[in-house]
């Protein structure tokens, strides 16, 4: 984000509303929620998009797969259940979709060990699909079994995918991926189900590559895939540390993972505030008002605000990332997620995305923390 006063002359204030209702895509409509647009990703990002974009962040994601979490050693309806009860609310997971993809783990690591399935990719798949089930008002029955028919989402339907392509189920698969293998409608078949498409063709899963083309097969989309990524990866941190789920650190992540694909607004502080989007300050000072916390507007009074994060240590997750000069000025400021990877609204055309926080050329200056 450049920063700029808001002290302009009224053409000026003309243009920026202007370019604030013409929301500017790389690629068209990916989907739609009431009252919110969500924005098509861009497809490729230079290799330096700070120095490309003028003073914008880094907008550039390098493949990555997110931090892996095992679930129980051995399969068995007691200790699944008592890990899926403890991880329920601080994951925010119903427990038997937990189950249901703890259980398609522990299947798919005896059928094809060498995929390295994670639970946390099969939440977040869950997550970005259908809220884990609850999508539209619908819950899990206690067999794991949808209370009606999940028809398809808003992220089919906008995103323009083939009338054959129809999807349901927990896990929003198609036919051709559950290939009639039991209850489509059922977490525990769907997420195994979903298990099989993503290691199909002898992918590892651990690879950031074999992760990244794993799920743009299971859904040819950038947006989810970074719900996927950016979800999975807060399920995985939260796993090993629950007690920190109610931190405001976490609430002002979750905040800011519902904000991605939203565009890049100048000034914007969101769809709460009038606003189809966000710029970078906004949004993390929004992320964390969410979670109590207040923060001044703009990214320099925000970096000059808050405790620094001490030289040569690594960000922790809701850690704010800084870019620009610390002596003179800070133009552009984004939320650490975790695994190097940050939540950000980079500039003009662009959406909320994940990308990573540190690139070869950039003017990243450090990180601080508004909260613990």
């Amino acid at each position: 984000m450049r920063f700029r006063t808001w002290a302009r002359g009224a053409a000026g204030r003309a243009l920026i509303a202007l370019g604030m209702v013409a929301v500017v895509v790389a690629g068209g409509w990916l989907f739609m929620r009431p009252s919110v647009t969500r924005t098509v990703l861009p497809a490729a990002v230079p290799e330096n998009p700070g120095a490309a974009a003028g003073q914008s962040g880094p907008s550039a994601l390098q493949v990555s797969a997110p931090v892996q979490a095992q679930a129980p050693q051995q399969q068995g309806a007691n200790a699944l259940q008592a890990w899926a009860a403890n991880l329920s609310g601080p994951l925010d997971i119903p427990e038997r979709a937990l189950i249901g993809y703890a259980t398609a783990e522990l299947t798919l690591r005896r059928e094809q060990p060498g995929c390295h399935l994670s639970w946390v990719t099969l939440a977040g798949v869950g997550k970005a699909s259908s809220d884990h089930g609850r999508y539209g008002g619908d819950q899990l029955g206690p067999d794991g079994t949808e209370s009606r028919p999940l028809g398809p989402t808003p992220l089919q339907g906008a995103a323009g995918e083939a009338a054959a392509d129809q999807r349901g189920g927990p896990m929003q698969l198609t036919q051709q991926q559950f290939n009639h293998a039991g209850n489509i409608q059922s977490v525990d078949d769907a997420a195994i189900a979903a298990g099989r498409a993503l290691c199909a063709k002898g992918t590892d899963l651990q690879v950031g590559q074999g992760w990244w083309n794993a799920i743009a097969a299971y859904r040819d989309s950038p947006l989810f895939r970074q719900q996927v990524l950016g979800n999975a990866q807060l399920y995985a941190t939260l796993s090993l540390a629950p007690a920190t789920a109610s931190a405001p650190s976490a609430r002002a992540i979750r905040f800011a993972l519902d904000q991605i694909g939203l565009p890049y607004v100048w000034g914007g502080n969101g769809p709460k505030a009038g606003a189809a989007g966000f710029d970078c300050s906004g949004l993390s000072s929004a992320a964390y008002q969410s979670a109590g916390i207040g923060l001044p507007r703009t990214a320099d009074s925000q970096f000059r605000a808050i405790s620094a994060v001490p030289g040569g240590e690594q960000p922790k997750m809701g850690d704010l990332v800084f870019y620009g000069n610390a002596a003179t000025f800070i133009h552009h400021v984004g939320i650490y997620l975790g695994n190097g990877l940050m939540i950000n609204a980079p500039t003009e055309g662009m959406a909320v995305q994940i990308a990573t926080y540190h690139v070869r050329g950039d003017d990243y200056v450090g990180a601080g923390r508004p909260a613990n």
